[in-house]
């Protein structure tokens, strides 16, 4: 196509595939019609419990481009999944096809905090938050540990944890669990940076805000906020501040079973 003449690029003709291309600058047009940019999608989802990120899943288990499709939402575009989050837990998804976008946020380089609420069954003191803090050696060779970890709720066998990460590992809240010997039972991602799950429901998913989406490019940037809005959202997103607010909001999102 390209070397037969059906390529310009900003009005001339461009025969050699090596061409180096600007796509958000240059005019590119097959047959004389322009070839128009890719609309981004940023998209929030509330992931619920069992459902798998995959496109497929040979165990017929539900995917969350089946949770799309049963939406019926006329998406212009393929998205995918930004990061991990695995087929037992829960919560704050994002799917994009900005790939470049979706790499950055899920780097460990880019120290995006995820914030995480944990229930496990035993009840933590502040020796085991401190284990946490520290770091554990999985299998004697990865340091895994959180940013910040505290207690927000427990009861006599079990208790509810916020835990912060900043380094994008796979299953990394799972994996120390696993090697201090306690039982994972459920794991909520509440927050990524400043973008919090708030009210949506399970399965539920709807875009990104322009200002959702700008809170979230600035945090990648570690640039302060620039508004009174940006400011108090930040705050707000801050694993230290309300404490009680967002405590009741999980145990309200949790099901009857699984409160303590």
């Amino acid at each position: 196509m390209i070397r037969s003449g059906q390529v310009g690029v900003n009005g001339t003709i461009r025969r050699d595939p090596e061409t180096p291309v600007r796509v958000e600058h240059d005019r590119i047009a097959v047959n004389g019609r322009l070839v128009e940019p890719q609309a981004k999608i940023y998209l929030l989802m509330n992931k619920a419990r069992g459902v798998v990120t995959t496109a497929s899943d040979e165990k017929g288990r539900e995917t969350v481009y089946s949770v799309l499709a049963s939406s019926r939402a006329d998406l212009p575009a393929w998205v995918t999944p930004v990061g991990r989050l695995d087929k037992a837990s829960e919560g704050l998804l994002l799917l994009t096809n900005d790939s470049e976008w979706g790499a950055r946020i899920a780097a460990p380089e880019t120290h995006l905090e995820k914030t995480y609420h944990v229930q496990i069954a035993t009840v933590a003191d502040e020796a085991f938050l401190s284990v946490l803090v520290r770091g554990v050696r999985d299998e004697g060779i990865e340091v895994l540990r959180a940013k910040r970890a505290r207690l927000l709720r427990s009861g006599q066998k079990n208790c509810w944890l916020e835990i912060v990460l900043d380094e994008g590992k796979s299953r990394q809240i799972r994996r120390m669990m696993d090697v201090v010997g306690v039982e994972t039972l459920r794991l909520i991602r509440i927050a990524i940076g400043p973008l919090q799950l708030g009210k949506l429901a399970k399965g539920e998913f709807r875009p990104l805000t322009a200002e959702e989406k700008r809170f979230l490019d600035q945090a990648m940037r570690h640039e302060p906020a620039r508004s009174s809005r940006t400011a108090r959202q930040c705050r707000e997103s801050d694993p230290r501040k309300n404490e009680s607010r967002q405590a009741r909001h999980v145990f309200r999102a949790t099901d009857e079973r699984s409160k303590i």
